[in-house]
């Protein structure tokens, strides 16, 4: 995406949270390190930590020069995990994702959606993160959240059994009619 992004010399950026920057990831390694427990209300102000800064520090720069953002997650995935699956509610998510990122929303949506059964058979070298190795119920949680999120705010929902190809070219050419 971002390399077709780049060739087609658009200006572009890519980042991710929890990440994006150096406090950022600091908090990204207190969040996926499987030997720690995190609450659920410690896990959700981390995150919230890390997207303000993030927001701050990388997201409104960017997008102040003019730069097309692509970021892997956002509020949609505070909402799904923490305020879903973990069960903190989004009346909760909602007002902390609105004062992390001072309101900013992004412009396109893309989930993409993997069957819980799809999720261990995709990269089978890869080590597990704490979220990853959480168990089936609450994969499926975070799933059910995506798909109804997705819904409420008219995100696009693609089939993640799909080739990583066709995906790749669906997903260009939504980025690229939105930026028409």
């Amino acid at each position: 995406m971002v390399a077709a992004l780049k060739a087609a010399r658009l200006p572009v950026l890519h980042t991710r949270e929890p990440g994006g920057t150096a406090a950022a990831e600091a908090i990204r390694e207190v969040l996926l390190d499987p030997r720690l427990h995190v609450s659920p209300t410690a896990e959700l102000f981390l995150y919230e930590a890390s997207r303000a800064q993030h927001t701050d520090e990388v997201l409104r720069p960017a997008l102040a020069a003019g730069k097309i953002v692509i970021c892997e997650r956002y509020t949609m995935s505070t909402d799904a995990y923490q305020g879903v699956a973990r069960g903190l509610g989004l009346a909760v998510t909602g007002p902390l994702n609105r004062a992390a990122t001072r309101g900013l929303k992004p412009h396109l949506t893309v989930v993409v959606d993997v069957p819980s059964r799809a999720f261990l058979s995709r990269d089978k070298k890869r080590k597990l993160d704490r979220l990853e190795r959480e168990n089936s119920a609450f994969r499926l949680k975070v799933r059910d959240a995506y798909r109804r999120l997705a819904r409420r705010d008219k995100a696009t929902l693609l089939d993640g059994t799909r080739s990583i190809e066709d995906l790749h070219a669906d997903i260009l050419a939504r980025v690229l009619r939105r930026l028409a």
